[in-house]
């Protein structure tokens, strides 16, 4: 049973197929593009948004992040279904605490740098949705076990805030217009 085990480890320790070097110049290189194409994706959303009839909102926190993080998805369903569950978790979790802790924040520094309107302040319902998430996800992980009834309920939280983005409108400020199309008068 023992040289069982052994073989088993043996399969996750693979050779490396890059040098040192090499990962770094295709690194340098996929990041230089991926820019260029991050560039095209912002000025493309709200004519985007104003073809498909849809609040730039929902655009950039349901459907921008979806295509956007398709590899790392991918990567975390192929190390789910390996069951290295704490690497899966790990994946998404750590993405989702990178963009949070250090990538809206230095956007925000370098924003300043460029003398550019952005700050840390957000509304009052982007500031629920995120607290939300952040307690469903807690409640859902705090164990370390999964099973369909969690998974469901992640999924199903993940419907309803994309659909509260979509039909959710901001107040207009200064004469603007909200920014939803689908405001619901009371």
């Amino acid at each position: 049973e023992e040289k069982d085990d052994d073989d088993s480890d043996d399969d996750d320790d693979e050779d490396p197929e890059l040098g040192f070097t090499e990962a770094i110049y295709y690194m340098a290189a996929i990041t230089l593009f991926i820019s260029i194409l991050s560039d095209v994706i912002v000025g493309t959303i709200e004519g985007a948004a104003r073809s498909w009839n849809c609040p730039v909102a929902f655009i950039s926190v349901v459907m921008l992040p979806i295509v956007g993080n398709a590899a790392e998805h991918a990567s975390a369903v192929m190390f789910a279904l390996r069951n290295k569950m704490d690497i899966s978790i790990g994946v998404a979790i750590g993405s989702s605490t990178q963009i949070a802790m250090f990538v809206f924040p230095f956007c925000v520094c370098v924003a300043w740098a460029m003398d550019k309107p952005l700050d840390l302040n957000m509304k009052v319902f982007e500031t629920v949705s995120l607290v939300l998430c952040v307690v469903t996800v807690t409640f859902c992980i705090r164990d370390g076990k999964g099973n369909w009834l969690k998974g469901l309920t992640l999924i199903l939280a993940y419907a309803i805030l994309a659909a509260s983005f979509f039909f959710h409108a901001e107040p207009p400020a200064e004469g603007l217009a909200g920014t939803s199309r689908f405001r619901i008068d009371g």
